[in-house]
């Protein structure tokens, strides 16, 4: 789904090797295995915030983890010349984490302006990209804008590698579907990609449930499933988009104090409102609303009947404790 037109997926399939692993989370802890094994450079950059579980996968795969600025709460937006300075001074062949799309837990991604700067720059300085693609599709609504970052990197014909997950496009969670992608420089290094790989996966789970990855696998090949899927996930994700326009409306009728319109630029399931602790608290104190302690609520759990309490418990928190 990442790789782009037919004729390119044909083009690319001996320098592409695919792994179906568990999940997202699998995915990374293979990828990184086998890069502290066999990769000449041991440290991977992730961005700040991030995942809470990608340092933990990473360190205990033997990588060493180092952040880069990504989030500017002054903005509530994307901090990209702390970014670009923090990658620029990355030594010459080190591994970044990047999420394709959908950045949890800010929801905040770049623009394709600044992807393609990205991209130059990691290319200038031989960074190996890691991809995460946990919600291809929930950001836009569409796979292929929500995959443009990758194929922007695809299309230079440097390597990659790309962790994706079905759990929340497909609604299989609990099936631990996903699969490790990594694009490699010729057909002769693919080869080799693929056999240790094995190596890797053979003493870790041996080998992958079944029947979560033979729906994905019968969904994508039937062109009508495919298309009533795609339909189906846009509808989900237009919902999401629905909700962010609507919060940041009751907002605004409310006269909360402050700019809100981060919540409706930011993008996917996650919105980082910019609530402190404090405030965070009062919420849940006062009006039984849970959330991270850093802000973050999911924009997939807000519905007509419970967003105006939301929009209620967040303008007296902000009205009270400024």
């Amino acid at each position: 789904m990442w790789s782009g037109a037919p004729s390119r997926c044909l083009s690319m399939t001996r320098l592409v090797i695919r792994m179906q692993c568990l999940s997202g989370t699998g995915s990374l802890r293979v990828g990184g295995e086998f890069l502290a094994k066999h990769y000449h450079e041991h440290t991977i950059y992730i961005p700040t915030p991030t995942w809470g579980n990608h340092p933990k996968i990473f360190t205990l795969a033997g990588l060493t983890a180092r952040t880069y600025r990504y989030y500017d709460p002054a903005t509530r937006g994307l901090d990209f010349n702390g970014l670009v300075e923090d990658l620029s001074s990355a030594p010459l062949g080190s591994i970044v984490l990047l999420h394709a799309c959908a950045h949890n837990p800010t929801g905040v991604d770049p623009t394709v302006d600044q992807w393609e700067k990205i991209r130059q720059l990691m290319r200038s300085k031989s960074l190996l990209p890691f991809f995460d693609s946990a919600y291809q599709g929930f950001a836009s609504g569409s796979l292929d804008k929500d995959a443009q970052p990758v194929r922007m990197f695809v299309a230079d014909g440097g390597e990659l590698l790309m962790a994706q997950s079905y759990a929340k496009n497909m609604g299989l969670y609990g099936e631990r579907v996903g699969a490790l992608s990594i694009v490699c420089g010729s057909a002769d290094v693919a080869v080799r990609v693929e056999s240790q790989l094995k190596l890797v996966i053979r003493p870790m789970y041996s080998s992958p449930p079944l029947h979560g990855p033979s729906v994905v696998a019968t969904i994508l090949r039937d062109s009508e499933m495919f298309n009533e899927w795609t339909v189906e996930l846009k509808a989900m994700a237009d919902r999401i988009i629905s909700m962010r326009q609507q919060l940041f409306d009751a907002l605004k009728s409310r006269g909360t104090p402050g700019d809100w319109s981060h919540i409706i630029k930011q993008i996917g399931m996650f919105t980082f409102t910019g609530l402190n602790s404090e405030q965070v608290a009062f919420m849940r104190q006062e009006y039984h609303i849970y959330m991270t302690s850093d802000g973050r609520i999911s924009m997939a759990g807000l519905n007509m009947k419970n967003l105006p309490h939301l929009a209620d418990a967040i303008h007296a928190a902000v009205t009270k404790l400024k």
